[in-house]
């Protein structure tokens, strides 16, 4: 396909009015990213350059691209899940000029077709969630990243299996890692994973939280905000987990700690925040109780094995959006949200717009380093770079300041005294 600036293909282009009204909330909650856009629209440091966007499209990514564009790029997008754009801010972005191929409840064909219509501009940047677009260069269009001075990853599982094509000398371009930022991961995993978890499951079952006992599979970041807030509401919490250091920490939070197979025999509620795949399976549906509700806050849906769900079930049916009744032979009900996609995406609204107004910072500022660095004739190496300590403090000392908090600086004596290490008892 040709390339044409400002082309679109989404559900409705009908539909952006109502978009604008959302993104026009989430700015008002995203006080960091508004900041930026008014420290570098006039300068506009990313003039010239092209980056083609792989990423949920929420208000809150709205707002992100809108700001990039502020700055001077030319943006092309797509969605990185097929069930988590949201068709309104999708035809609002359109409405505005921005060049997107999203609409919710795509195809696998029709989600692939959309991340490769962005790379038609023969883009100069990349800006992932989950590395599906990275991949996409990678495998099929290799050619692309001569052009390509580097690229973002969003996500935890993305940046695992970015780091290990680099190790094994297959990454062919830079990325920096933008989920292992603290501005990131310390507070979009843990506060927004685990609030819009729970609301993705609200909105899909309606059902009572306390006195549930709520599986949590994974006690990383995400695992750690799903077992917090549904602790909260009154769940017992158990942690299912691989790494004895993070199961350890979900004892001393009180929680209690099983195998998965022990896990399924008494769950109510079953997430699965892990990265990795089968970790519910035919062994676990086939000991759960009667209406147990499963679902997934990781970035695939191989989390559970859904094949083997249909294989035991005689019967499935939608009972309420975004929830699945399957019964199996033995007559057992087991209910499966979002089809095993982002439940908070995808049954929800994703992360609240206050923390992701870090990440899409952290987003933001690590694009204008990717042009500093060009800029400057620096040719990075293709692996996978951290985000510096001074842009994780500039980040959160915004934040702080847009909140109405004040915190203390160290004095020059206290400054020496740290740095003194010939300094004893």
């Amino acid at each position: 396909m040709d390339h044409k600036e400002g082309a679109y293909k989404v559900r409705d282009i009908g539909l952006a009015g109502e978009g604008r009204k959302k993104i026009e909330w989430a700015e008002s909650r995203m006080p960091v990213m508004m900041e930026l856009r008014k420290k570098y629209e006039d300068t506009k440091p990313l003039k010239g350059y092209k980056i083609a966007g792989c990423l949920h499209v929420t208000k809150e990514t709205a707002v992100l691209i809108e700001t990039l564009r502020a700055a001077g790029a030319q943006i092309s997008w797509s969605g990185c899940n097929p069930l988590s754009t949201q068709d309104d801010i999708a035809a609002a972005l359109a409405e505005n000029g921005t060049e997107i191929y999203a609409w919710h409840g795509q195809s696998t064909d029709e989600f692939y077709w959309s991340i490769e219509r962005t790379l038609d501009m023969k883009p100069n940047l990349t800006l992932d969630d989950g590395a599906d677009l990275i991949f996409t260069v990678h495998n099929k269009f290799p050619e692309l990243a001569k052009d390509i001075i580097g690229g973002t990853e969003e996500t935890t599982t993305g940046v695992h299996r970015l780091r290990a094509m680099a190790a094994d000398g297959k990454l062919i371009y830079p990325v920096i890692a933008v989920n292992d930022a603290e501005t990131k991961w310390d507070f979009d995993n843990v506060y927004g994973t685990g609030q819009s978890s729970l609301d993705g499951i609200l909105r899909a079952t309606s059902t009572l939280f306390a006195g549930k006992n709520f599986v949590v599979a994974g006690h990383g970041h995400c695992g750690t905000g799903c077992a917090k807030r549904a602790s909260g509401t009154g769940s017992s919490v158990i942690i299912t987990e691989v790494k004895a250091t993070a199961a350890l920490k979900g004892a001393l939070e009180g929680y209690q700690v099983l195998p998965m197979k022990e896990a399924a025999k008494i769950g109510d509620i079953f997430i699965t925040a892990t990265g990795v795949k089968d970790v519910i399976t035919k062994e676990h549906f086939e000991v759960m109780k009667d209406g147990a509700i499963v679902c997934n806050t990781g970035h695939y849906d191989c989390e559970i094995d859904i094949d083997a769900l249909e294989e035991m079930s005689v019967s499935k049916r939608t009972v309420r959006p975004n929830n699945e009744e399957y019964t199996l032979k033995d007559g057992r009900r087991i209910y499966l949200l979002a089809q095993g996609r982002l439940v908070n995406l995808a049954a929800a609204e994703g992360h609240p717009s206050e923390v992701m107004d870090m990440s899409f910072a952290n987003q933001f500022m690590s694009q204008i380093r990717l042009v500093d660095e060009d800029k400057a004739g620096n040719k990075l190496d293709p692996t996978v770079y951290d985000i510096p300590e001074d842009q994780d403090q500039y980040i959160a000392g915004i934040k702080l300041r847009t909140l109405g908090y004040s915190i203390d600086t160290l004095t020059p004596e206290q400054e020496k005294y740290l740095n003194d290490y010939a300094a004893g008892t």
